[in-house]
């Protein structure tokens, strides 16, 4: 093992054990500011149940991963400044809606606010990702960066399940696909570490949720990941499964409306179907999960092809 990868597993590992130390401290402290997470109404009776479990876990994961970027950057690494600023304005703008919602009920940051801020907040980011590329491609990256926040926070909706998921698309982005400068990996890395103990405590049951504090932060910074390492394009093999999870709903929408009313699925996004047909939580997981992992590995061979 070189040292490069040596300091890859470092910060994993280091990040795991301080989130593994640091979440039960976190959870209480979310129960103790009345965190509880609000569910919606039309959801099965299964997750009713969960009303009241602390939600904005993602703020630890993803401070933990900034601190990791931060610290790397002081070591001399170069490329952590485009994660990191996707981590900080994801997690501040799902920060303040998770806040909204906890203020007004399950209703948070309007729609028609919620999108033109994260626009905004999208343009440096993806400003810093592309670095010396033409400045013609800034459009498209934010809209990369835009869509894939969404997407991961569409997923959110089981335990396990966008943490799981986000473990393996920041993990190929920032380890296995080819152009990931040195900062980069840190933030990754580091961001795995701590999503991975995140999970401890977000597997089924749930003790805490990530929020959309946690998910716009992933969202933000693995799109900002792909930028910075020319990949944009490829993202949505990637991300596959949160691609197909949106497309669920977009599909559900427009069919809805231009049907009168009719349905394509159960109920969008799509995990919740198979949670109809009487899959668990633990096996919707599961089974995303595998096919985030085919979709990664497919996405590191078809690079690996094309270079």
């Amino acid at each position: 093992m070189n040292l490069a990868r040596l300091f890859d597993v470092l910060t994993f590992v280091i990040a795991f054990a301080v989130a593994v130390a640091l979440y039960p401290f976190a959870i209480r402290t979310l129960r103790r500011l009345r965190s509880g997470q609000v569910i919606q109404e039309e959801l099965p009776d299964t997750h009713q149940k969960k009303a009241g479990t602390p939600t904005g876990g993602g703020i630890l994961f993803a401070a933990l991963a900034i601190l990791g970027g931060l610290l790397a950057s002081v070591a001399g690494h170069p490329g952590a400044w485009p994660s990191i600023a996707g981590l900080a304005a994801g997690g501040v703008i799902g920060l303040v809606d998770d806040v909204s919602k906890l203020r007004r009920g399950s209703i948070g940051i309007p729609a028609r606010l919620k999108f033109p801020i994260q626009v905004v907040l999208a343009i440096p980011v993806a400003w810093l990702a592309l670095g010396n590329a033409s400045l013609w491609w800034l459009p498209l990256a934010v809209i990369g960066i835009v869509g894939t926040a969404n997407a991961v926070n569409i997923t959110d909706g089981m335990d396990g399940l966008a943490a799981g998921l986000s473990i393996i698309a920041v993990g190929a982005t920032a380890l296995l696909l080819p152009n990931a400068p040195a900062g980069e990996k840190a933030v990754g890395m580091a961001l795995c570490g701590a999503l991975a103990a995140f999970l401890v405590f977000n597997r089924h049951p749930a003790r805490v949720f990530m929020g959309d504090t946690g998910a716009l932060a992933i969202g933000f910074a693995l799109g900002a990941m792909a930028i910075q390492q020319g990949l944009l394009l490829l993202l949505p093999i990637v991300g596959l499964v949160f691609v197909l999870e949106t497309l669920s709903v977009i599909i559900q929408v427009a069919y809805f409306k231009v049907s009168g009313g009719r349905r394509v699925f159960t109920m969008t996004p799509i995990h919740y179907t198979f949670h109809h047909e009487g899959w668990s939580e633990n096996r919707i997981a599961l089974t995303f999960w595998a096919a985030g992992l085919v979709s990664a590995i497919a996405a590191v061979a078809l690079v690996k092809l094309i270079s």
